[in-house]
C-alpha cells in the first residue's frame, strides 16, 4: 500500500470512530480504538513508538514517541482539544523530518465534526 492508500483508511477509520463516540474523550481512548479499527482493516499498526534521533554526534534513543505508526510509513498524532494550534502541526512536521517518513496526520477528536479535525501533513507541507 502507498502512503495515500493508507491515509484513506486512516481517515475512514477516524471518521467512523468520531461518529460513534463523538468528541471530548481522552486521547488515549481514541488511540486504542483507532489502532483496533486499523488492525481490523489489515494494517500493521504500532502505538507509542519511541523514535531515536541523532544530532551533532549525540544519539537520543527516545527523541520522541509517535502516537501511532501505520505500516512503517505514516505517523498519526492524536489530539482531543478544542482547536489545534500551529505548534501541533509543526510537531508532526518535525516527527516526519526526524523519522524520514513522508506522510503524517494530525487528528483532533475534539472537533464537533471530524472532517474539521483532520490535518494531512506531507514532506514539509502543512495542509
Amino acid at each position: 500500500m502507498t502512503e495515500n492508500d493508507i491515509g484513506k483508511v486512516i481517515v475512514d477509520c477516524a471518521v467512523r470512530l468520531h461518529m460513534a463516540l463523538g468528541p471530548g474523550l481522552l486521547e488515549s481512548v481514541y488511540e486504542v480504538l483507532l489502532v483496533h479499527l486499523l488492525k481490523q482493516r489489515g494494517l500493521k499498526v504500532e502505538r507509542q513508538v519511541p523514535i531515536s534521533i541523532e544530532f551533532d554526534g549525540i544519539r537520543f534513543d527516545e527523541g520522541f514517541r509517535a502516537d501511532i505508526i501505520v505500516e512503517n510509513k505514516v505517523i498519526i498524532e492524536l489530539k482531543s482539544v478544542e482547536k489545534v494550534s500551529k505548534a501541533h502541526k509543526k510537531q508532526v512536521l518535525t516527527y516526519l523530518k526526524l523519522s524520514g517518513m513522508k506522510l503524517g496526520y494530525l487528528l483532533n477528536f475534539g472537533e464537533a465534526v471530524m472532517k474539521n479535525g483532520i490535518h494531512r501533513i506531507i514532506n514539509g507541507y502543512i495542509r
